[in-house]
């Protein structure tokens, strides 16, 4: 068994002493409550992160992905667009600007891909992204196999860009059908900041 260090005997003597005995001597009465010790000295403070410890933690927080927070109710699933958008896209006349494939990451690196390839798309003005996050292996639980495909509506609703898109819409068969998903992004004004 090892010895308390010093801030542990602080820490266990103030625990000590907000204890009351729950015995009883033969009479009834309560024991008596041991004599408090004089105030118990102060723990000593734990050392200061040095600069590079800061600058370290801080990276690892802007690097952390969003929080997945549950959609809107409305979301870009529900959005509507004109009926010729929608036709073209569910047959598939529809060429995408960009491709955004998913293939090969892992959650962190997904968000970090779909970030970038919007921002790419809004930055050349283009308008249909394809978003692959590929077909699920046959076999496994659906949980385990969708994580990406999963997140996404999650992703691109609490996303900085989400309001630059307009509808987000299941991918023609030939753009790989229940494997990818159609991205229209909403017209840039002139003069509009992206």
């Amino acid at each position: 068994m090892r010895s308390l260090g010093p801030e542990e005997k602080a820490l266990w003597a103030k625990v000590v002493a907000t204890v009351e005995p729950l015995s009883r001597d033969p009479a009834g009465r309560r024991a008596p409550a041991p004599p408090r010790p004089a105030e118990a000295a102060r723990p000593p403070r734990a050392p200061r992160p040095s600069a590079a410890q800061r600058a370290s933690a801080a990276a690892a927080v802007r690097a952390e992905p969003p929080r997945i927070v549950p959609p809107p109710s409305r979301t870009h699933q529900d959005a509507t667009l004109d009926g010729g958008w929608d036709k073209r896209l569910r047959q598939g006349r529809s060429a995408p600007d960009r491709v955004i494939d998913l293939h090969g990451h892992n959650l962190d690196h997904a968000w970090h891909a779909i970030d970038r390839g919007i921002e790419a798309a809004l930055g050349a003005g283009e308008r249909l992204v394809l978003l692959v996050t590929g077909h699920a292996p046959k076999g496994e639980p659906p949980i385990a196999r969708g994580k990406i495909r999963a997140a996404v509506e999650g992703w691109l609703s609490a996303s900085r860009h989400a309001d630059a898109i307009a509808a987000v819409r299941p991918a023609a068969p030939r753009h790989g059908g229940r494997g990818a998903l159609y991205l229209v992004l909403r017209r840039q004004r002139p003069g509009a900041p992206r």
